[in-house]
């Protein structure tokens, strides 16, 4: 069994649709979701699930003692962002080598990097007058949204679509492709 935690900030509409997903699968379990912010929604999502769920500090989150034991107590093997706001410290991407994935909300390498991410990234879209956009499911490294990418999905776009219908058109590909990328993945790993 892969017991997968799930690193989150917000609201956890992409965390809901990957517990979902993976409730009763065989071989992967969702079995923990860390967030370093106390009242985000996600952790409300979590526990409608019965999913563990911590809240951690930045300085927490960045200690590699806490990190590594918080992890090992609930036997965690893969590590899936969605939606979590914070750099990976460097000693979770060593432990936990092309085992930590992340989805970003445009075509990497466009529209990526520090202070990329929600919004921003689909104003900057906009701005830049792109006729497709999409996501990139990527591995984390150590580089702010430079790892190696393992799936991209697009979805066009027209002269009219506000940010808003930009946003939308993302979540969807999101809720669709994530949970069975990250299953590919782990499943493929184990094989």
């Amino acid at each position: 069994m892969t017991n997968i935690a799930i690193f989150a900030s917000g609201n956890g509409t992409n965390c809901e649709n990957i517990i979902r997903y993976f409730t009763d699968h065989k071989d992967i379990n969702i079995n923990l979701v860390i967030s370093n912010k106390q009242d985000a929604y996600v952790l409300t999502r979590a526990s409608k699930y019965n999913v563990p769920c911590k809240v951690l500090t930045k300085a927490e989150i960045n200690n590699a003692e806490i990190m590594l034991s918080l992890l090992k107590e609930n036997d965690i093997n893969f590590i899936v962002l969605a939606g979590f706001l914070l750099m990976i410290p460097d000693f979770l991407i060593e432990n936990f080598e092309n085992r930590i994935i992340n989805i970003h909300p445009s075509l990497l390498p466009k529209f990526g990097g520090k202070g990329m991410y929600g919004h921003h990234v689909h104003d900057a879209v906009k701005a830049a007058k792109e006729t497709e956009t999409g996501i990139t499911i990527h591995f984390v490294s150590n580089v702010c949204d430079g790892g190696a990418i393992i799936k991209q999905y697009t979805t066009p776009l027209t002269e009219n679509d506000t940010v808003e219908v930009i946003e939308s058109k993302v979540h969807e590909l999101e809720q669709k492709y994530f949970p069975k990328t990250i299953e590919d993945v782990v499943l493929k790993m184990n094989s």
